[in-house]
């Protein structure tokens, strides 16, 4: 791809001892031009799943429709929901299968499910990497430092949820195509919610 019509993003994930946060910023652009300050970049998948993305908004949108669809499908079939390791990979194959013409997208799948919390890292072409924390998109040099300072083995979602906003601000205050604000999805074994932080207290 061009660097004219390369897509801004961040998106961030982290693995906590009881739970996953995912998070990314709202800016939706096109190399330099913006189209929009209100993008959506996280998505839940089903009450315990969800995914932070970084690419084409519409590759990102299908890809959690797709993903979505495949989940119910297999918990209608199964009469149990799908593991997030095997939602992760499922993802991965249909990535892969495209990857003369990639979805143009990187994507973080993170959940809680027996085995406790999962984050998995895709490219855009499949590959498929289980990690404590990552970042995606043209902001990632940034909130990776922050993320590699700050993240220990035993941190809650609370302080994940800190973190996480924390990496996603050094982007917004450094890279010219993140921004808008922050949405975060925060998955435990209770619950799975979603939360907006306005661009107004995160850069305060």
């Amino acid at each position: 791809m061009s660097e004219e019509y390369n897509v801004g993003a961040t998106a961030v994930g982290i693995r906590a001892k009881d739970g996953v946060v995912l998070a990314a910023e709202k800016r939706i652009t096109y190399g330099f031009y913006s189209l929009s300050s209100s993008g959506k970049k996280v998505f839940i998948v089903n009450d315990r799943m969800a995914i932070a993305s970084a690419g084409v908004i519409a590759d990102m949108q299908t890809l959690a429709k797709i993903l979505r669809v495949n989940a119910k499908m297999y918990e209608l079939d199964a009469k149990r929901k799908p593991s997030v390791a095997a939602m992760a990979k499922l993802l991965s194959i249909i990535m892969f299968n495209r990857r003369w013409m990639p979805f143009i997208a990187e994507v973080l799948v993170g959940g809680y499910d027996e085995e406790g919390p999962h984050v998995f890292v895709l490219d855009p072409v499949g590959s498929l990497i289980e990690d404590d924390y990552a970042a995606l998109g043209t902001g990632a040099k940034m909130a990776i430092g922050i993320l590699d300072s700050g993240y220990k083995k035993d941190i809650d979602v609370v302080e994940a949820r800190k973190l996480a906003i924390n990496a996603i601000r050094a982007a917004l205050e450094r890279d010219p195509v993140s921004g808008g604000g922050i949405d975060l999805v925060i998955i435990t074994p209770t619950e799975t919610r979603e939360e907006e932080v306005k661009v107004s207290a995160v850069l305060t």
